[in-house]
């Protein structure tokens, strides 16, 4: 696992950090854990219960969905938005294999984007930057709207 703390983010660059995980089951409680410790000393208002959640879920379809012949990583992003956080996950899966789905009680798989859908304020499923697919989510009001580059300060 590798990891990137953008030191100085603002409204020019609002990358918060980043995690590069293996395709592996055991990626999954990593990236709770560690997300959950990057993103508390920005102390956002929005529940990070809720965002550590659909962390998991993403990189769990991701490690199970995303599929290439050669090594990949699933890669997870941060940003603030204004007053909005917003989470990416990135894997090399086909972005028309994403679908919001709507499974029986007694189906053991098939939540975690419906969790998404109903947690977060909206989200999005597309190509990624890196090759592959983007699937993202957004919680808005996670901050204030108070100026937040430290220039500004």
């Amino acid at each position: 696992m590798t990891f990137v703390i953008d030191r100085y983010p603002c409204a020019e660059s609002p990358r918060l950090g980043a995690m590069a995980l293996r395709p592996a089951p055991e990626s999954v409680p990593r990236a709770r854990h560690w997300f959950r410790r990057f993103i508390a000393p920005y102390r956002p208002l929005c529940s990070v219960d809720d965002c550590v959640l659909m962390v998991s879920e993403l990189v769990t379809n991701a490690v199970l969905h995303g599929r290439s012949d050669a090594t990949w990583l699933v890669r997870v992003e941060w940003y603030r938005e204004g007053t909005a956080l917003r989470v990416e996950v990135h894997n090399p899966g086909l972005p028309a294999s994403v679908r919001l789905r709507r499974p029986d009680a007694d189906d053991a798989h098939g939540r975690g984007l419906l969790l998404v859908d109903s947690l977060a304020a909206c989200w999005h499923c597309g190509p990624s930057h890196y090759g592959g697919t983007v699937v993202s989510f957004a919680m808005a009001d996670a901050w204030s709207p108070e100026p937040w580059c430290p220039a500004a300060s």
